[in-house]
């Protein structure tokens, strides 16, 4: 297998180009109404698939938002249904198909981000329909966790009380295990045969990435092409972050450069991790204000003084990330949903969600004995083993573990296109390496200056062109 590493604009090279469907109305299809690529028309037979209460979206009237109910349990063993809300652009030809726009978390919703998505695609959008959905366990249907929303927000990494994750998992009880990606994967199968699609073009932001690939493995047939931006790792969340560790100081070093600091940030973190042992707190606050500056202004001078025996502007930079980024109620990203997938999908130093509680501990710290500095420079093992997320797994309780797809599996051959920002520590770009082997001569283009979600927040638009050139090839 092959890749292509771009870092400037629109240097995408050729890709096949794959025929889409052609819509009759702009509504949302529900039996079918839509021609599915290649020869016919699928027909939706399950029940439950069918996309009601068809109106203008109430906040952007411009789009038409739909109910998709699904079943709580898709085995059927457990009563019990879901409603989705559904969004999709207004058009009467969609010649490539639908586009559905996947976001992250996991806990965000899709359909009151239809119309600030819509506007990131334009140039696509005449000949794509844009669907969005609000995945279980999301925006109106959100999990309810008030402590752990409280603690974490929309951080991945933000440190838990403990009575917060009790909490929580009580308050979901049994029913969480149906949180799964592997539930969210079946769930847009029947969004796919609703609409009356035979395959999907799927666009992913982040953890939304790891579910299109998991769409993709489960239903290769169904699946037209793939954009993954902000990459996660293909197997799931790594719960130690041993990515984002070393390249902190990759990005902390290219942004003092860009800036112009004097000093050597990626030093002064590691004399700071190992002054006050508060490496997690760190990379949970780095890795939430890169949203608010790619560039990391002022952390290089707060590290320094840190370094030097002088917290206190640390201090303040840990209240204002907390404050103004990861702040955010359950309707915007759901804690008690980020949770039950996280846990669910994810394999520990302990094994897995199926594993005894009682052992769990144990076996974090072996785990953590064994880490090197290599390894979690320029933080300390302490750091891997204490992150926010882990820390909610630990202490989740016992339950099934979902189907998951072999390791050895590859993406389907058709177009995909991989997409990251150079100061991204949520998903730094080193995750992409791996994609060498598991996808076919995959697109990997990398944006100078951006953080996270490129196509969505990106000064540079390098990577929004790439994404242009590549759907409409």
């Amino acid at each position: 297998m092959t890749s292509t590493r771009v870092r400037v604009a629109a240097l995408l090279g050729a890709v096949a180009v794959v025929a889409g469907t052609t819509l009759a109305t702009p509504a949302l299809a529900s039996t079918g109404a839509g021609t599915g690529t290649g020869s016919g028309t699928e027909t939706s037979t399950a029940t439950g698939t069918g996309i009601t209460r068809q109106a203008p979206c109430p906040d952007a009237p411009e789009f038409t938002c739909g109910t998709l109910t699904v079943p709580l349990d898709h085995s059927g063993a457990a009563p019990g249904t879901l409603d989705l809300q559904v969004a999709v652009t207004r058009t009467t030809k969609a010649p490539k198909g639908d586009l559905l726009f996947l976001t992250g978390g996991p806990g965000q919703p899709g359909v009151p981000a239809i119309k600030r998505i819509a506007g990131k695609l334009e140039p696509v959008l005449k000949d794509y329909r844009l669907v969005m959905f609000d995945q279980r366990g999301t925006g109106r249907g959100a999990l309810q966790c008030p402590g752990l929303q409280e603690d974490m927000g929309s951080s991945d990494l933000a440190l838990p009380r403990r009575q917060s994750i009790a909490d929580c998992a009580a308050a979901l009880g049994p029913d969480a295990r149906y949180y799964s990606t592997a539930d969210t994967v079946a769930d847009i199968d029947l969004l796919r045969r609703a609409l009356g699609d035979r395959r999907l073009t799927l666009d992913g932001v982040s953890y939304g990435t790891f579910t299109a690939q998991r769409y993709a493995l489960a239903h290769p047939t169904h699946v037209a092409r793939l954009v993954l931006d902000s990459v996660a790792p293909r197997r799931g969340m790594d719960p130690l972050d041993l990515a984002a560790l070393p390249a902190t100081a990759r990005v902390l070093r290219a942004a003092c450069q860009a800036t112009g600091c004097t000093t050597d940030p990626a030093a002064d973190l590691a004399a700071t991790v190992r002054r006050y042992g508060n490496g997690a707190q760190i990379l949970s606050a780095l890795t939430g204000y890169e949203f608010i500056d790619p560039d990391y202004g002022g952390v290089p001078e707060i590290l320094h003084e840190a370094a030097a025996g002088q917290p206190a502007k640390l201090r303040d930079f840990f209240e204002l990330v907390h404050r103004e980024v990861d702040a955010a109620p359950a309707e915007d990203l759901s804690q008690g949903l980020h949770s039950a997938t996280l846990c669910a999908d994810s394999r520990f130093p302990w094994g897995t969600t199926d594993t005894p509680v009682e052992g769990r501990a144990a076996a974090l710290e072996r785990t953590r004995q064994r880490l090197t500095a290599e390894q979690t420079w320029p933080y300390d093992p302490a750091t891997a083993t204490g992150l926010g997320s882990l820390l909610v797994c630990l202490d989740w309780p016992r339950e099934p573990v979902p189907p998951t797809p072999s390791e050895h599996r590859k993406l389907p051959k058709v177009p995909i296109l991989l997409l990251g920002g150079d100061r991204d520590l949520a998903t730094p770009y080193e995750l992409m390496d791996e994609y060498t082997e598991f996808a076919h001569h995959p697109q990997i283009v990398i944006v100078p200056g951006a953080a996270h979600s490129v196509q969505n927040r990106a000064e540079n638009p390098a990577g929004r062109q790439a994404v242009y050139d590549f759907l409409l090839k």
